[in-house]
C-alpha cells in the first residue's frame, strides 16, 4: 500500500505598532485556493512592550480562524458532495 505525502506552508505575517499586532494567515491548498485568516492583540498600556508575545496572541488567533475557516470549507465540500448536512465538530 502507498501513501502519497500531501504538504501545505502556512504564510504569518505581522504588523505591529506599540500598543497592537496584527497577523494574517494564509495557507494555498493544493487545489490553488487560498484561505486567509486574521488575528489581532491589544498590549495594556502598564504591561512591558514584548512584541514576541503579542506576535505569538495575534498569531495563534489568525490560524484559529484559520481552522475554522478549513473545518466549514471541509464540510461544505463533504454536503455538496452526499446531498446531505454535516456535522462539524468545533475545537
Amino acid at each position: 500500500m502507498m501513501h502519497t505525502a500531501v504538504g501545505w506552508h502556512v504564510e504569518l505575517e505581522f504588523m505591529e505598532d506599540d500598543q497592537h499586532t496584527r497577523a494574517v494567515a494564509m495557507v494555498r491548498l493544493p487545489d490553488g485556493t487560498e484561505v486567509r485568516a486574521s488575528g489581532h492583540a491589544s498590549r495594556h498600556r502598564t504591561d512591558a512592550n514584548q512584541p514576541r508575545v503579542g506576535e505569538e496572541v495575534a498569531g495563534a488567533r489568525a490560524l484559529n480562524e484559520l481552522a475554522m475557516q478549513l473545518l466549514t470549507k471541509a464540510h461544505n465540500e463533504i454536503d455538496a458532495a452526499s446531498g446531505r448536512t454535516s456535522h462539524p465538530i468545533h475545537v
